[in-house]
């Protein structure tokens, strides 16, 4: 829902002053990254590293991602304002003056696509060596499918579509829209693991009976 919200107003035309807009990206960019770390870290629940739901688990699930959430925002925030000029050479006119900022690269471009891509990884051994399913396996393919889509259209369609309709719509609102149906697809994904759980551990209690 933050994202959602955040993205109205970075992606989107809704009219805010500079200041503003660079808050509401801070914080789109900080919510992102903490967002992607803490399905990766559900991608680990079902080895059962940590006991699921206990203060240990829920404490480095939250904590991890609040620490991402502060970092990173902080990073963008004093990109944006210039607060203690540390990033001021990534800006356009000093430095390498093209907005290429390295901390911000990797934590807002490298770091969710190594998170996505194990989560992909561990949810695909989760299913097929663990559980021995197949059928959850189309709607992970589907949603992983629908998320590459969405990117395509935010990196490599964007700049075409600019140019047909003379800026008036971009990539952004087909990869916002890819992006959601990307994450409902994750939900049916975990929807239909859930009765498989529950008969592995239907089956566990029996035999220790």
């Amino acid at each position: 829902m933050l994202i959602s919200l955040c993205e109205i107003f970075t992606v989107g035309a809704f009219p805010l002053d500079a200041d503003t807009r660079k808050g509401f990206t801070a914080v789109h960019i900080a919510a992102i990254v903490a967002t992607i770390w803490i399905l990766f870290l559900n991608s680990l629940v079902g080895f059962q590293l940590l006991d699921d739901g206990t203060p240990v688990s829920l404490g480095l699930l939250l904590g991890s991602a609040a620490a991402l959430f502060i970092g990173t925002g902080y990073i963008a925030l004093d990109t944006g304002f210039g607060w203690t000029g540390y990033w001021n050479d990534s800006l356009p006119g000093r430095g390498n003056g093209q907005n290429r900022h390295i901390a911000l690269y990797v934590l807002y471009q490298l770091l969710p696509l190594v998170c996505l891509f194990f989560f992909f990884v561990l949810e695909s051994v989760l299913v097929l060596r663990v559980l021995g399913e197949r059928k959850p396996m189309l709607y992970l393919v589907a949603a992983m499918l629908l998320f590459a889509l969405g990117q395509i259209f935010d990196y490599v369609v964007s700049t075409h579509i600019c140019q047909n309709v003379n800026g008036n719509i971009n990539g952004a609102m087909f990869e916002t829209l890819f992006t959601l149906l990307s994450v409902v697809m994750i939900w049916v994904f975990w929807v239909s693991c859930a009765p498989y759980f529950s008969h592995i551990s239907r089956t566990a209690g029996a035999n220790e009976v």
